[in-house]
């Protein structure tokens, strides 16, 4: 099959903006809809528990950050497979890409065994630690219970990692789009048999007879499940047949120490980034929001389920652009790189716009959904919704430029450019949502839980500026990542247009499950 990128080079007027559009969400569909699957399923998952106590959703929030900071740190690593496999895809040597995400599996396994596996026996004494003022017994007891099931299920989510990034750096993301909608679908339903067993919802779904009501730990065993789930199908994939005769998918499964060394070259900077941002995260919900109480605990989390049904299908362009710009880069083609990556910013851009007036609008209302039980009294049911309703206006106070961030960083990883915006995030964050949540605290107690929502707010604002400056400046096109000696002149800046000075067309407007075929 003939490259499409091949011959509108010797045509280049029939290209055009709406096509590079479409080719941007051709790709960006798919992965907008992965995330917002599995955004879905974490909100229903909240959801299901803010039905049991406040105790229990606030023990689900801040264990599950907790948990996931230790495994972002690790994430953060092997996630750059999709820059590796997407510029080997764009200079036309897809099979050397195989071996990326094999030699990232043996990573994250070490670092499952080395990093997570001592967390598990810490994590109880963190949260006696974290917050003495409210942490009863119970909060702790069912934080370290959910915390120790998201570590031990992490080893399927960081061995699968490097394998759902080799589909998305191929330009497939279909494939991920089906495993994350089955392992959602499977989650949500586990979720609802574990948590309410066989009383169910009443006057909603009806339980299954005999079937025991869990809880919060019904909540993380079902959650360990779907991550399995999410793992398998793309590994089965991955090694078929149909794989493995075009790309030759098994053959690199050995460890390859040169392999090893080139993806935590690139990949460190996202540890960095990851890890310390959910640190900070967390630090700021249970520390400096739980210093409020139990009820700007729950307010906070439940503010946040929101949050992420606006960026996560940011985070999906995130991932797509991540490719497209991979791509473009590896066939030496940056100003369509450039192109591209505004495009996608201005598809986010555009939604999150969206979201933000939505969450304005419909303040009350949606977190009313959540403490409609009866388990809350109405007190802490009208506090919780006056509270939250506060934390959803300064969310969409920052939605816009949030949405620069989101997808500039990707931008930047899919050029290789990751130590900057690994750096300035660590720094950002422990500047402004730890020290700044901390000023709020200490220095303007009268704004209660809101004056570290407001510091955590100045420093989304301030991400997303930085990475569109970085990302635009073009100091990236100086990287040469795959070693081929080709580097073009560092800061030279594209056309500020939406449209490079010619549109070639991308192989991802065909079919993105089957794999390409190569000259």
């Amino acid at each position: 099959m003939a490259d499409p990128i091949k011959s509108l080079d010797t045509n280049p007027g029939t290209a055009s903006i709406r096509f590079a559009v479409l080719e941007v969400w051709t790709l960006a569909w798919p992965t907008i809809l992965t995330m917002t699957s599995f955004t879905v399923m974490q909100f229903t998952d909240r959801l299901m528990v803010g039905q049991i106590g406040k105790v229990e959703i606030a023990a689900q929030g801040n264990a599950g950050t907790w948990a996931f900071a230790a495994i972002a740190t690790v994430m953060g690593i092997v996630t750059v497979v999709n820059t590796f496999v997407s510029q080997h895809l764009g200079a036309e040597e897809p099979q050397k890409g195989s071996k990326y995400p094999w030699n990232a599996g043996w990573m994250a396994l070490v670092c499952w065994i080395t990093i997570i596996v001592p967390c598990i026996f810490i994590v109880p004494y963190i949260f006696q630690l974290i917050n003495p003022e409210i942490a009863d017994e119970k909060l702790v007891s069912l934080e370290s219970m959910y915390a120790i099931y998201m570590l031990v299920g992490s080893l399927f989510l960081l061995v699968g990692r490097g394998f759902t990034q080799y589909f998305l750096g191929m330009h497939m993301p279909k494939v991920i789009t089906v495993s994350t909608i089955i392992a959602n679908v499977v989650n949500v339903v586990a979720n609802y048999i574990l948590i309410f067993g066989e009383d169910g919802v009443d006057g909603l779904i009806p339980g299954i007879p005999g079937t025991p009501a869990l809880g919060l730990k019904g909540a993380a065993i079902a959650t360990v499940i779907g991550m399995f789930m999410e793992t398998i199908i793309p590994f089965a994939i991955f090694v078929g047949p149909k794989f493995n005769t075009k790309y030759a998918t098994r053959a690199g499964w050995k460890p390859c120490f040169k392999t090893i060394k080139s993806i935590f070259k690139i990949g460190w900077p996202g540890s960095v980034q990851w890890g310390n941002e959910i640190v900070c995260w967390a630090l700021f919900m249970t520390v400096f929001v739980g210093h409020y109480g139990t009820n700007d605990m729950a307010a906070g989390w439940i503010a946040l389920a929101f949050l992420q049904l606006s960026f996560m299908p940011a985070v999906g362009i995130n991932v797509a652009i991540n490719s497209i710009v991979g791509k473009y880069i590896g066939a030496k083609k940056p100003d369509v790189a450039v192109a591209r990556a505004r495009i996608g910013v201005a598809i986010a851009t555009v939604y999150m716009t969206t979201c933000a007036v939505i969450f304005v609008l419909f303040r009350h209302e949606f977190m009313e959904m959540f403490v409609n039980s009866d388990q809350y009294t109405p007190e802490d049911r009208a506090e919780i919704i006056h509270l939250g309703a506060n934390m959803l206006i300064i969310i969409a106070i920052f939605q816009t430029v949030d949405a620069l961030g989101i997808v500039y960083t990707g931008a930047l990883r899919g050029a290789g450019d990751t130590v900057f915006p690994g750096i300035a995030t660590a720094i950002y964050s422990w500047v402004f949502i730890v020290g700044g949540g901390w000023i709020a605290v200490e220095f303007f107690p009268q704004l209660g839980s809101i004056g570290p929502w407001i510091a955590a707010s100045i420093y989304i604002i301030l991400i997303g500026i930085t990475m569109a400056v970085r990302f635009e400046r073009g100091g990236w096109r100086s990287i040469d990542l795959l070693g081929r000696g080709i580097k073009e002149e560092a800061g030279r800046a594209a056309p500020l247009t939406i449209g490079p000075p010619s549109l070639e067309a991308d192989s991802a407007i065909g079919d993105l499950i089957d794999p390409p075929e190569q000259n």
